[in-house]
């Protein structure tokens, strides 16, 4: 049986060579049977592979169902509300609001509401009209000159390189017309960000691109430039990031272009990868005058950074810095390790950092101990493509939301997974121009806007049912958890929410903050010799 396939194959180039003595047209059956039979004998002769020496001709049926077992998972297999990574109940939603067609649902939650982890939040007896669904946040006022309006809902960080032109195009176009803000991603700003004239969020990594000098350390002056451009709204000071926290930016060769090579200043057939550390500082309280150093040369625009959470003393270190320098960032944006879309190695997807629930927790939770929450503003970004996402989030204490994949949803991304290899099969993650030319920009960005504004609608809705008029009041008793067959909690009071003031004078009962808060540093990042953990006494 083993060979079965194979001697098929030689018998019927055989048969159809002999054949084809008397009926030439049987010739074209022993070219294609002598192809088969030629891969089988190739099979026979390898040494690299088991399977083909033992299985000739067979083993490429394994293959090639091998290779399509995802989508036949994702299409045929897996149930509507299964999350790998993304359900298709979620991005069936993002695409019906994409397309501005109906929504709604017939039969009842798909949901299981007596499972574990099942969350909802309450209506009021007393709604609240409808009003405007154009919620915003004002972003360094009182320590920028040029604070920004900034909607609770925007586009996160993805740069061009890891998007195709017209995929970046797209979306700003979007970001312009439904006036929210498009995040450029560390791989500078390109001229495609440029041309429909949507806000920016400009991120800056560890690769310094477009404000770095030849060999790749900050320049004040490139950035001082760019920042210039009224385009841009905001500085964003990347530190790490949910997809591959600690590891740095990468972009595969094979997507590294003579024109990305030119935007980002790199060279063309090798992996673009940012240093896993800013080489501008070294500490929290270089970070933070880093942060003041580029606010000024920015001309006043709000300045911060973004992050994974990672150890814990690192981020009460920065905390420590800020309170023991006065030196604030205008906002802080919280990165979930749920990844995004760059690529990353598997052990970085899966298993490194700290999840966006409980990251944007600890931030919140000691900014609000410090007294320094009502002066820093907070977003957060992870695994973010409805409303019902937005509200829960921000009633965790961020003051606005960011997504990357429910946007790229919106621009027609089937979740092949395929983004880091250019084979993007809708044009969105792919440099080939073959393949980004047939994404129609302004279609695309029609769908981009007319999904970000009918989530907001969708928000508002919730809000008005809840007796609420704007997100910023919502809070953690509003969101409820089934944690049990018969029990619920809200999240207030699933978790501890610190008080204002309650690290000024004390270390809280917070097991985090007991742990690492006394240890921690303002002047290094380094990790403490000794560490209490919850374990107890353990050198480092």
């Amino acid at each position: 049986m083993r060979y079965s396939l194979y001697v098929a194959s030689l018998i019927a180039t055989l048969a159809s060579l002999i054949v084809g003595l008397w009926h030439p047209a049987w010739l074209w059956g022993a070219a294609g049977f002598g192809a088969l039979a030629a891969l089988g004998t190739w099979d026979l002769l390898q040494t690299r592979s088991v399977l083909r020496r033992n299985y000739p001709l067979l083993a490429h049926f394994r293959y090639s169902l091998e290779s399509i077992g995802p989508e036949i998972r994702q299409y045929f297999i897996e149930s509507d509300i299964a999350e790998v990574p993304f359900s298709r109940q979620q991005r069936s939603l993002v695409y019906q609001r994409a397309k501005s067609v109906s929504d709604v649902r017939p039969f009842g939650s798909q949901q299981d509401v007596y499972g574990i982890d099942y969350e909802w939040i309450n209506h009021s007896l007393a709604p609240k009209p409808h009003g405007s669904h154009d919620f915003r946040v004002t972003v360094g006022e009182g320590s920028a000159s040029q604070p920004y309006s900034a909607s609770v809902f925007n586009i996160s960080a993805m740069s061009f390189g890891s998007l195709s032109a017209n995929a970046i195009r797209a979306l700003n176009r979007g970001a312009k017309v439904g006036g929210f803000y498009h995040d450029t991603g560390e791989g500078s700003i390109s001229s495609y960000h440029r041309e429909n004239g949507g806000d920016l969020v400009w991120e800056i990594g560890s690769g310094y691109f477009g404000c770095r000098n030849e060999d790749g350390s900050f320049s004040a002056e490139r950035f001082a430039a760019c920042a210039a451009d009224p385009q841009v709204k905001m500085i964003e000071i990347k530190l790490s990031q949910g997809a591959k926290p600690g590891h740095g930016g990468v972009l595969p060769a094979a997507k590294v272009t003579a024109e990305i090579s030119r935007f980002r200043g790199v060279p063309m057939g090798v992996d673009c990868v940012s240093p896993a550390a800013h080489s501008a500082f070294n500490s929290p309280l270089g970070l933070l005058q880093f942060v003041a150093r580029l606010r000024e040369l920015s001309g006043g625009k709000p300045v911060g950074f973004k992050l994974a959470i990672g150890h814990p003393w690192e981020w009460f270190g920065i905390a420590k810095a800020m309170a023991e320098s006065g030196l604030l960032p205008d906002f802080i944006v919280v990165d979930g390790a749920e990844g995004g879309t760059g690529a990353a190695p598997a052990e970085f997807i899966d298993h490194v950092g700290v999840p966006m629930h409980e990251a944007l927790m600890l931030v919140h939770n000691t900014l609000v101990g410090l007294n320094l929450r009502g002066r820093i503003r907070v977003g957060a970004a992870g695994r973010i493509t409805s409303a019902f996402d937005i509200a829960r989030t921000m009633a965790m204490g961020a003051d606005w939301c960011n997504a990357a994949r429910g946007f790229m949803f919106a621009l027609g991304c089937i979740q092949s997974q395929s983004c880091h290899t250019d084979r993007c099969p809708t044009g969105v993650a792919t440099q080939d121009p073959r393949r980004w030319r047939n994404l129609d920009v302004p279609d695309k960005a029609t769908r981009v806007a007319a999904f970000q504004q009918n989530t907001l609608k969708a928000l508002r809705d919730l809000l008005c049912a809840s007796g609420l008029e704007h997100p910023q009041q919502l809070g953690p008793e509003h969101i409820l958890r089934r944690v049990s067959p018969i029990e619920v909690r809200s999240l207030a009071a699933l978790y501890t929410f610190l008080r204002p003031g309650d690290l000024v004078a004390r270390i809280p009962e917070h097991a985090v903050f007991q742990s690492f808060w006394a240890s921690a540093r303002s002047d290094s990042f380094a990790a403490p010799s000794v560490v209490e953990t919850m374990w107890g006494s353990k050198s480092l």
